[in-house]
């Protein structure tokens, strides 16, 4: 294994230290229980809170700051956090006007988020991400799977609680934001898990998988390596049909939001073809695209891949997703 550390055990602390170093404008770093937070809370708006496994970043300390999160719990490597990391930061918080707990449909942080819920002494709700189309269940997870989809969720919901929306309208805003999303990723290699010191699992140079999950998790199928627009048609493919499985009718007054999301090892200027592929796939369906981004925004680890995800916009969801932003990984109208 050929990795930047010094201790396995102390990797993700030392990495959120250089990060909240680097962007101390933005983010504060707190320890034992460990969190991050924004610079500055605002106790009499909702307070949102996400977190999960280390190993995406920047998911989802990378999207703490003004329009976004207002903390991240984050894990270790590819685990949940704990309850005593949520009920802390909400202690350090004391939030007037409730809590919105953001999560990402895997079992441990389901559980451990749930727990905290249940042990604060504040309005509280839980918006469960379930974007993947890949998979029904996993081994991680009891029903779909919650990836790239989240940033979009984030970004949205961040803007309402910001422009002062109440818990109740948070939550609604982002079901709908959830339920109008769907991604497909594709993995070209696999993870390795710096505790592990291996592959997460095994794959030939002339093999992809494709419906891979954030955490080296099997997708819908393997196959063989095939050119950029085949793999994309596919993915493409996927993801219009998991939509109509949602009744959600795509046609040609549809805006769709396009983010092309690598896995952590995939060059730039592949995801950018990636992106002109599924552009013209999507032309040729004569689907609008109003929305883009490209880049890494929710990894895994040192995974070659990449995903896909649309997401069918209305005024209101363009509204919130065109607000200004200012975290150390999203930033725009600012």
């Amino acid at each position: 294994m050929k990795k930047f550390y010094n201790q396995v055990d102390e990797f993700i602390t030392e990495s959120l230290s250089g990060f909240a170093i680097a962007h101390q404008d933005l983010v504060n770093l707190h320890y034992a229980p460990i969190f991050v937070s924004r610079k500055k809370i605002d106790s009499k708006k909702v307070i949102l809170i996400s977190g999960g496994g280390s190993g995406h970043e920047p998911l989802h300390t990378g999207y703490v700051g003004q329009g976004m999160l207002d903390i991240a719990c984050p894990g270790h490597v590819f685990t949940s956090p704990t309850p005593d990391q949520m009920i802390a930061a909400i202690e350090y918080c004391q939030p007037k006007n409730g809590v919105l707990f953001i999560v990402k449909n895997y079992s441990g942080d389901v559980m451990n988020f749930e727990m905290a819920s249940e042990m604060i002494h504040c309005d509280n709700a839980t918006l469960l991400i379930n974007d993947d189309a890949a998979v029904i269940n996993s081994s991680y997870t009891t029903g779909r799977r919650g990836v790239a989809g989240t940033l979009i969720v984030e970004k949205v919901v961040g803007s309402q609680a910001e422009s002062g929306g109440s818990l109740k309208s948070c939550l609604k805003l982002g079901e709908k934001v959830n339920h109008q999303c769907s991604s497909m990723g594709v993995a070209l290699t696999s993870c390795t898990v710096p505790a592990a010191g291996k592959p997460t699992f095994d794959i030939d140079d002339n093999e992809i998988e494709i419906g891979i999950g954030i955490h080296g998790e099997p997708g819908r199928k393997r196959e063989n390596l095939k050119n950029a627009d085949a793999i994309v048609a596919d993915m493409i493919e996927a993801i219009i049909e998991d939509l109509k499985t949602k009744s959600i009718a795509l046609n040609k007054s549809s805006e769709l939001l396009l983010l092309v999301n690598g896995m952590g090892a995939t060059p730039l200027s592949e995801l950018y073809l990636i992106f002109n592929s599924a552009t013209k796939i999507l032309q040729q369906q004569s689907l609008h695209i109003s929305r883009s981004l490209v880049g890494n925004f929710t990894t895994a680890l040192d995974m070659a891949g990449a995903s896909i995800t649309i997401c069918v916009l209305d005024e209101e969801i363009k509204k919130h997703w065109d607000s200004p932003v200012l975290t150390a990984s999203l930033r725009w109208g600012i």
